[in-house]
């Protein structure tokens, strides 16, 4: 079988999945994205651009649209381009940049399958527009009116694929009910090669260096990892925590992971002076060098420290859950979670890990220093994280899943 990948990015969620499908099962796969370059391990890469985009012409509610019109055009006019040797059985595509929508054009039959993370809902009790109330920053009025208009894409995909997929149970949740039936819940798959414990020779009382940086014996381990430092994913709240964390349990080493940057947007209309929600932070809640700020790390290093790590501490308003904190469980780390939607659906409380109120610094931080005062103790919760994981999230359990889904789709069509 062929199966013709479509993502901005590569690998994305699609790389080490079309890696499986060519190594282990000898299917062709063709990526298309913007990343330069023609194979990566056994997949063909076909590179597009887009010749256009969104302007200060457009209406503010329809630019994201615009923008994924031009990517969609980019994705067919590079696979037009590749003529007769591109003929794929089956598309595999990630909504929202419309990538696949012009593609039953060029291969009529063929049927789509669309990787579905988010459907946009204001003025909801578990919308992430509406959550961080305790900010007391207005949302302008035009961003809810754009959020109504966001989902014209996906809704589009919605209509036009065979079949879709989303990561979790509260993803699918977000999408309208005559939807959902169409909606498989399958996860993206956890790299357990990458992501494993190590037993306890790394969570000891000795030495541990990671991340360049030598921990001392009897100094615990604290981990963050965020994409970008924003609101939606309390970075303020984990900074408070942070300091109180320290104030009560002095040897302890916070590293944190990611880079000062807005992934998602909003926070910065209303950190001025400061021109980043980090700055923003910080320059009210000061910390000091048992605070360390990583930058990005490579995956190796990241397993290596998640496996380090004493306590993982993730926080998100309700949204797509990240990679990290399934990659944190996956290490075997104790983690603690926020009791926010997406979080419970993985942890469940005292049995592979740990929730605390979103907007309580103070519980983050009594939960987290019970922890570090006794983190054997604890151990428990992050081996049968570990073990949630590799059962139900794992490449592993996963890929299976995907494979039949793709095979069934194909044979759909085909009858």
């Amino acid at each position: 079988m062929h199966v013709l990948f479509v993502h901005p990015n590569f690998p994305a969620q699609f790389g080490h999945l079309a890696l499986h499908l060519v190594e282990k099962l000898g299917w062709q796969a063709t990526f298309v994205s913007q990343t330069p370059g023609e194979h990566a391990g056994g997949i063909r890469k076909l590179q597009y651009t887009t010749n256009g985009g969104a302007t200060a012409q457009n209406h503010f509610c329809s630019r994201t649209f615009e923008n994924a019109v031009w990517n969609t055009d980019g994705v067919f006019q590079a696979c037009k381009a590749a003529g007769g040797s591109l003929k794929p059985d089956l598309i595999v595509g990630h909504s929202g940049f419309g990538s696949t929508l012009f593609l039953p054009e060029l291969y009529p039959g063929v049927p789509v399958v669309n990787l579905f993370e988010y459907f946009y809902r204001p003025h909801h009790p578990e919308s992430d527009m509406d959550f961080r109330k305790d900010l007391g920053w207005e949302v302008p009025e035009v961003n809810y009116l754009r959020s109504r208009c966001r989902n014209a894409m996906i809704m589009l995909d919605l209509e036009a694929a065979s079949a879709g997929y989303t990561p979790t149970e509260f993803q699918r949740s977000c999408f309208p009910k005559t939807y959902q039936p169409k909606l498989r819940v399958l996860f993206d798959g956890v790299d357990r090669a990458v992501y494993h414990s190590s037993g306890d020779e790394l969570r000891g009382e000795g030495v541990r260096r990671v991340a360049g940086r030598e921990v001392p014996a009897g100094t615990r381990i604290v981990t963050y990892v965020s994409r970008g430092f924003e609101s939606m994913r309390g970075f303020d709240i984990f900074v408070r925590a942070a300091r109180l964390i320290l104030e009560k349990h002095p040897e302890t080493v916070i590293f944190v992971v990611g880079t000062d940057r807005h992934a998602y947007g909003g926070d910065e209309l209303h950190v001025a002076p400061q021109k980043t929600f980090k700055e923003w932070t910080l320059a009210r809640w000061p910390v000091d060098g048992r605070v360390v700020f990583t930058g990005r790390l490579g995956r190796e290093e990241l397993g290596r420290l998640l496996a380090a790590s004493d306590l993982h501490i993730y926080l998100t308003v309700p949204f797509v859950l990240s990679w990290s904190m399934m990659d944190a469980m996956s290490c075997g780390a104790v983690v603690l979670g926020s009791d926010t939607a997406p979080v419970r659906e993985m942890i469940r409380d005292g049995e592979n890990g740990l929730l605390a109120d979103f907007f309580s610094p103070e519980e983050i931080a009594e939960k987290a220093v019970a922890v570090l005062r006794d983190p054997r103790k604890y151990r428990g919760l992050g081996r049968a994280a570990e073990e949630m994981i590799a059962g139900r999230y794992s490449l592993e359990a996963v890929v299976p899943e995907m494979v039949g889904m793709f095979e069934g789709v194909v044979k759909g069509a085909g009858g």
